[in-house]
């Protein structure tokens, strides 16, 4: 048996706010669309991942989401520019990332970074 997929599944009561951000701004692609359930998809090449956390780094609390990006100025405009609220950054750290926070529509916090 082996892992082929991880679903973050989030409880939300708008999910035109929801394609607004993760579609729209982020560019993700709708996968699934039921109407009570809509499923975003990006690049399929990363294997399926899992993060625990006791904090966020660098004194963050913890995400509860993280999304890989391949443009993050790029992101950081778009996020802006649609009103989004930049929580934190962007950052580069010491671990390897630049990165920023920002809530989505929901109040979720989501970490939007990129690898350096």
């Amino acid at each position: 048996m082996a892992v082929r997929r991880i679903v973050a599944n989030l409880s939300v009561d708008r999910i035109d706010a929801a394609k607004a951000f993760y579609g729209d701004v982020l560019g993700m692609d709708v996968a699934m669309d039921l109407g009570w359930i809509t499923t975003f998809a990006a690049d399929g090449s990363m294997t399926p991942q899992i993060s625990v956390m006791t904090e966020g780094g660098s004194g963050t609390p913890v995400p509860d989401v993280s999304i890989e990006v391949d443009d993050l100025p790029d992101v950081h405009r778009k996020m802006q520019a649609a009103g989004f609220n930049i929580e934190y950054g962007p950052a580069t750290e010491p671990w390897g990332v630049t990165r920023f926070y920002v809530r989505d529509p929901f109040g979720r916090l989501v970490n939007i970074l990129v690898h350096r």
